[in-house]
């Protein structure tokens, strides 16, 4: 009877949520620059940006430490959406391996993601299949660092020799590709000569055609040349920032 009852409870409010009109839903909490709680209970993350985290992870744990930038990128997602009521618009992919939901946020007629971008306080994080507004993300974030907007005027390049103190860090990388190599999954640039323990750009393979479109192979253009790469510093056999189009990479050389 307990396990009738149980399954009859999930059925009615388990799938609440997902009654919610998200044309017009309101944002109760700001838990981070781009992640916020809806009044339904549901956790929203902004697809196709990133901003700095308040949390790193310590052995099994998380705690408290924000990132540099992190508490400002907070209050300006607080101030831009925190007690409105905001229409959430989906991509291919609803939610994200941690069950949150992925959307594109709109007050009126301010685009919040966008917003985001176009001043400094996210960087671009896209990946297939949520790519609906790729190309208007990619003018955003490229204007924003042209103008040293944000964390763009904030943060100091770092080598590739010291991305480990950054790990879980937005941070820009420069260093000289050493080798490349390509995987049936996977392409890596790799800066050092190590690749287990030095800092390594990862390019995977659903992510392959936009460097085509460019004209780019990245296992023959990036060899031997020094870029400069934009995204947060994971640890994976050694510092690695993973990179899914070509405008994360800016190539400083050419000739050398």
């Amino acid at each position: 009877m307990k396990k009738v009852f149980f399954l009859l409870f999930f059925l009615l409010f388990g799938s609440f949520s997902f009654s919610y009109d998200y044309s017009c839903i309101k944002v109760i909490e700001v838990i981070d620059g781009d992640t916020v709680r809806l009044e339904n209970g549901e956790i929203l993350r902004y697809v196709g940006i990133d901003t700095p985290e308040l949390e790193r992870k310590i052995g099994n744990g998380w705690v408290y430490n924000p990132s540099p930038f992190a508490l400002e990128a907070k209050e300006y997602n607080r101030r831009l959406v925190e007690g409105k009521y905001v229409r959430v618009e989906f991509d291919v992919e609803k939610r994200d391996a941690y069950g949150r939901l992925l959307g594109y946020v709109f007050v009126g007629k301010t685009f919040i993601n966008a917003k985001l971008l176009e001043e400094g306080v996210a960087v671009l994080y896209t990946r297939p299949p949520n790519v609906k507004y790729v190309d208007l993300f990619v003018k955003l974030q490229r204007k924003a660092r042209k103008e040293k907007k944000g964390l763009w005027g904030s943060y100091e390049v770092i080598g590739a020799h010291q991305a480990y103190n950054f790990i879980n860090q937005i941070r820009t990388v420069r260093g000289r590709v050493l080798s490349t190599y390509r995987s049936r999954g996977c392409i890596f640039l790799n800066f050092g000569r190590d690749w287990r323990k030095d800092f390594t750009v990862v390019i995977f393979k659903d992510t392959w055609d936009y460097f085509k479109k460019k004209g780019i192979d990245p296992v023959v253009f990036y060899k031997n040349k020094l870029i400069e790469v934009t995204g947060r510093i994971r640890e994976y056999n050694g510092p690695e920032i993973i990179v899914s189009l070509p405008e994360q990479i800016t190539v400083s050389d050419k000739n050398e």
